[in-house]
């Protein structure tokens, strides 16, 4: 069965406040007008199309937060239209269904045993017998999560759900950037990184994972964002244009957030590391030749008003760095969804 928003609407499933104001926020003839006055001053009338034009990033991240909360609402409704229809299926309320496919199917609570082995590796001063209580129920609500998470993907799995509500969209150049992956895609993944920041280390076998489930689907961008706490960002991310300069940023960059080697010294090594002409290498991150480059990527991480490492645009949709693997996954297979045509693999 197809789910789109109109038919959570036909259904009942939002309330009249949420329909007023989607419909509201889908009428581009009224919110949309470039040329619609929106203040007058002395006579002078400024219309919407001069006021984006000033504050684009700033309206941007305002839509892009209403876009997430409208967003959290939609899914929220989708699980409920979901359960209360299977529901109806098996004859039972939901209650009972969420007792039956959940409550009912969870593991049995762990022994005292193994609570205390848990225990041991918590960080407090609460003896154990007054501590269990807890770790039990913190366990029972994990798995209780767990399962029904695994029972909405599987009602998820069997329905055909088309989201439809429009995510706002920045547009970012690709123009002298580092991209890899399928060649001529029409999904690409931009990501605004830090060489220094911890959580884009972390995040990057979130990346090598994407990339290895839809090799031939999906293109990926790489954009520098130094931050100015992290000392060493700037001159990682020179030097990583550096190793560009000769056809090896990718290596570079893989190499660079694996060995975490940050110092101006260790770059230098690890372009020796590459094979790469380490007297070519050494004068361009000397030099600074590559300093003007990663300013424009910073200039438009400003513009965008990024708010930190590492930020995502996927076919111009922001996703903040704080996203999970599955969540990262779903939006790409929303993107990939308007295009089947296969690609041809290539780095440039």
């Amino acid at each position: 069965m197809k789910i789109v928003l109109k038919n959570l609407l036909t259904a009942g499933f939002l309330t009249s406040t949420l329909f007023t104001t989607a419909y509201a926020a889908s009428d581009t003839s009224v919110l949309s007008a470039s040329d619609a006055v929106v203040v007058v001053i002395d006579g002078t009338k400024l219309t919407r199309g001069e006021v984006e034009q000033k504050h684009t990033a700033n309206l941007f991240q305002a839509r892009n937060t209403y876009y997430q909360a409208e967003r959290k609402i939609v899914d929220e409704y989708v699980d409920q239209y979901l359960l209360e229809r299977q529901a109806r299926k098996e004859n039972i309320t939901v209650d009972e269904l969420l007792k039956r496919h959940i409550t009912d199917v969870i593991a049995p609570d762990p022994s005292d045993e193994a609570m205390h082995v848990y225990y041991e590796g918590l960080d407090t001063s609460e003896p154990f017998d007054t501590a269990k209580t807890k770790i039990r129920e913190f366990l029972r609500q994990k798995r209780m999560l767990k399962a029904k998470a695994d029972f909405m993907q599987q009602l998820k799995k069997d329905a055909k759900i088309e989201v439809t509500l429009a995510a706002p969209r920045a547009e970012a150049s690709l123009k002298g950037v580092p991209v890899r992956g399928a060649k001529n895609a029409k999904v690409t993944l931009i990501e605004f990184a830090d060489f220094e920041c911890p959580y884009c280390q972390q995040f990057e076998p979130k990346l090598a994972k994407l990339q290895e489930e839809f090799q031939g689907q999906l293109a990926f961008a790489y954009k520098d964002l130094p931050l100015p706490m992290h000392s060493h960002a700037q001159k990682a991310a020179e030097a990583a244009h550096c190793a560009m300069e000769q056809g090896k940023f990718w290596e570079y960059h893989d190499l660079v957030f694996s060995n975490r080697k940050l110092e101006v010294s260790q770059l230098k090594e690890s372009a020796r590391t590459l094979k790469l002409d380490g007297d070519a290498f050494d004068k361009c991150l000397d030099s600074g030749a590559t300093a003007a480059a990663v300013k424009a990527n910073l200039d438009e991480a400003t513009a965008l008003a990024l708010p930190g490492t590492p930020g995502f645009f996927l076919n111009g949709r922001f996703i903040e760095g704080s996203v999970s693997y599955d969540a990262l996954r779903s939006a790409v297979l929303e993107e990939l969804a308007r295009t089947a045509k296969p690609v041809e693999t290539a780095t440039r």
